[in-house]
């Protein structure tokens, strides 16, 4: 016996169902890009140390759409995410990148995720351990351009040469953070660009520190001062010594401790005679 209320909620057949993102627009505009932001999705990503980590990303999918239709399928975009189940890394973005292509009908398709990477980290005396949290993350692209990018946000210490030169007594430090993106070749760890970034510090952070720890890393940054134009530098030093490093951004600020304003340093530079955006001479890569 059917209801009152089933016959209510009786609905068309799909295929009776208009599709009002396929009708035609008539303002001649195309979109760059179009799609979903901020999805929160369980991820597994490769670790150094351990193989894989199971971690959640914070993922941002688009296509282009060309200027005669009025909009995107949305749901596609996360019938794609669900499909790979999680296995998000860099092997998977390729097939991730063309499925959006093709279940959206697209020329170019665009991916970006970041997500929270933990690293066990002993302290530098005691070797008390905790875990170090860092924000990393991928940003592809792939179609009618070509693009994958590596992100890394990377938090050290720095103190101050001229406090240093300057007083009587101590110095004043604070906490930077590095944010760093790389484009390269070959096979690269996200630990080994979170290592350059570190060494080039007054001291890096740790989760755990006893009180012969503490006195380690003050001293420590005490003798490696660093202005907020150093620690670019000493970045850029690094990653200049890596020949897989292709192309890098490399972004610093510091939480200064004693004014009321942060200092900040940036510095990109393309190698292999690459363009401003990652491609090679004559050719163009997506941002």
């Amino acid at each position: 016996m059917t209801t009152t209320v089933e016959k209510k909620r009786s609905h068309k057949p799909a295929a009776e169902l208009a599709d009002v993102q396929n009708s035609p627009d008539r303002r001649d505009i195309r979109i760059d890009k179009v799609g979903v932001k901020n999805i929160e999705y369980p991820i597994v990503v490769k670790d150094r140390a351990k193989g894989t980590q199971a971690t959640v990303g914070t993922i941002d999918m688009y296509v282009d759409l060309p200027a005669q239709f009025k909009g995107t399928h949305m749901s596609r975009f996360l019938e794609v995410l669900n499909a790979h189940e999680g296995a998000i890394g860099v092997e998977e973005l390729p097939d991730i990148l063309e499925a959006m292509r093709t279940r959206l009908n697209a020329k170019t398709a665009h991916f970006k995720v970041t997500f929270p990477y933990f690293i066990e980290k002993r302290a530098p005396v005691t070797g008390a351990r905790g875990m170090m949290p860092y924000v990393c993350g991928f940003d592809a692209c792939a179609g009618t351009h070509n693009d994958f990018v590596v992100l890394v946000e990377v938090p050290v210490t720095t103190l101050c040469p001229c406090s240093k030169e300057i007083s009587a007594r101590g110095a004043h430090n604070q906490r930077g953070i590095v944010k760093l993106k790389v484009r390269f070749e070959g096979m690269l760890w996200i630990e080994e660009l979170i290592d350059w970034v570190e060494e080039s510090g007054s001291c890096d952070l740790y989760p755990v520190l006893k009180r012969q720890d503490e006195k380690y890393v003050t001293e420590k940054a005490y003798d490696n001062p660093r202005f907020v134009e150093d620690l670019s530098r000493e970045v850029v030093v690094r990653l200049k010594r890596d020949p897989r490093i292709r192309w890098f951004a490399v972004e610093v600020e510091n939480f200064e401790s004693i004014h009321a304003h942060n200092a900040y340093a940036s510095i990109e530079q393309n190698l292999n005679g690459e363009n401003g955006d990652g491609s090679a001479s004559g050719g163009r890569g997506c941002r």
